[in-house]
């Protein structure tokens, strides 16, 4: 049985990055970035406006109320491109670009227009440079915006459209099989019989593979029968980057999984992991370089050792510089029981107190199976090896769970 992070550390070194490919920007989005995001033009391109108003000298309205003549208009994508002397003034919207010789901008609220509109009353006086945004203020053309390793959100489409980038380098999507094993699974489109339950774990993996950036493939529910088993595998991992199973990893004598995978070659690079929930999670890579990650049958199980290690696997392949679920700070809002030789990951509510502290109240969950109570979960709470209780008011360490 090893520590939860040298499982992590044995993941990372036997996962190899996928290539990278071309898409279009409007396919981007979740995506991971292949290739530094370079600007190719100062932001904001030009002194830019902040507000509606009028661009001024600002040393020409100091003493107030102010007159200035109205020489031009500078509006949004039609600037006014002439040189603004003393004493003029230039109506100009949000956004426009400030004419040369201007040095600040003075909101309308606080200006009147007179005779039909040929003269500005400044009414309040303006600082130097206010209002304006300077050309080359947020980003200077030849700088990187983005990085490598970085996965696409909402906000860096933006960015990736306002360089020019109509098509982005990104890491390659993982082809994972997912398979679920045990004579007492049924498809979820079928009523169960005795002593049988719905297939969930399938549609919680791909969710979750999903999730992580993965093109998914369900295969057919395999029995406890290892020859067959062993086909299934065979079949699953044909066009597959990563194998998903779940169930037939413990020490029982329909659990069969490992037995199919020595069959098949594979070199099993861990089997017990010193995790609750979890500890019989299999990783294992075929000879062809499929990697193979046997998860525990439990719903729960299932969704703590995927996001431990085959998530972290997926964003590798991606090329993904972080890709392991971040750790923060919280404080339990109820006492909570550990174990004495596994380091725990509790299904646990993420809420923020008053005071904006990050509190995290564990759930009352019946064990590994109990899959109604975990979809409430939106973070894990973290506990040492050896803890055996904490005190509401302690400080852990929590991950959220993708969503």
């Amino acid at each position: 049985m090893i520590p939860v992070a040298e499982a992590i550390q044995i993941v990372r070194e036997k996962t190899s990055q996928l290539d990278s490919e071309s898409v279009p920007l409007t396919d981007a989005l979740g995506r991971m970035l292949s290739e530094d995001i370079i600007a190719d033009t100062d932001l904001p391109p030009f002194d830019r406006s902040q507000m509606d108003g009028y661009a001024v000298r600002a040393a020409d309205v100091q003493n107030v109320p102010a007159r200035l003549a109205i020489a031009g208009e500078s509006a949004a994508g039609q600037g006014w491109h002439h040189e603004m002397h003393a004493g003029d003034a230039v109506r100009i919207m949000t956004g426009a670009p400030v004419p040369l010789g201007a040095d600040s901008v003075q909101q309308v609220e606080l200006t009147r227009e007179v005779d039909e509109g040929k003269v500005v009353e400044i009414l309040e006086p303006v600082s130097l440079g206010r209002s304006i945004v300077r050309r080359g203020n947020e980003i200077r053309a030849g700088e990187t915006v983005l990085h490598a390793g970085e996965q696409i959100n909402a906000a860096m489409i933006a960015v990736l459209a306002s360089f020019g980038y109509a098509s982005v380098r990104v890491g390659a999507q993982p082809r994972v099989a997912v398979l679920a094993t045990g004579s007492e699974l049924v498809a979820v489109d079928q009523k169960p019989g005795r002593d049988q339950i719905r297939d969930s774990n399938n549609y919680s993996i791909r969710a979750y593979a999903m999730l992580a950036g993965a093109r998914v493939e369900l295969f057919p529910l395999a029995g406890d029968e290892i020859s067959s088993l062993k086909n299934q595998i065979a079949a699953a991992v044909e066009r597959s980057d990563v194998l998903v199973t779940s169930g037939g990893v413990s020490m029982g004598v329909y659990d069969f999984t490992k037995a199919a995978l020595r069959e098949l070659g594979a070199e099993i690079l861990f089997e017990r992991v010193a995790l609750r929930p979890g500890k019989p999670t299999v990783f294992a890579r075929l000879p062809n370089g499929v990697l193979i990650f046997g998860l525990p049958g439990n719903p729960v199980s299932v969704s703590v050792t995927f996001n431990l290690f085959a998530r972290t696997s997926l964003l590798l392949m991606q090329g993904a510089t972080e890709p392991l679920l971040k750790e923060e700070w919280a404080v339990l809002a109820r006492g909570l029981k550990g174990s004495p030789d596994r380091e725990s990951y509790l299904p646990a509510k993420l809420t923020t107190n008053d005071q904006g502290h990050l509190l995290a109240e564990a759930l009352k969950w019946g064990g590994s199976s109990d899959f109604v109570a975990f979809a409430q979960a939106t973070a894990l709470i973290i506990l040492p090896a050896g803890v055996k209780a904490l005190e509401e008011g302690a400080r852990v360490k929590v991950v959220r769970l993708p969503r």
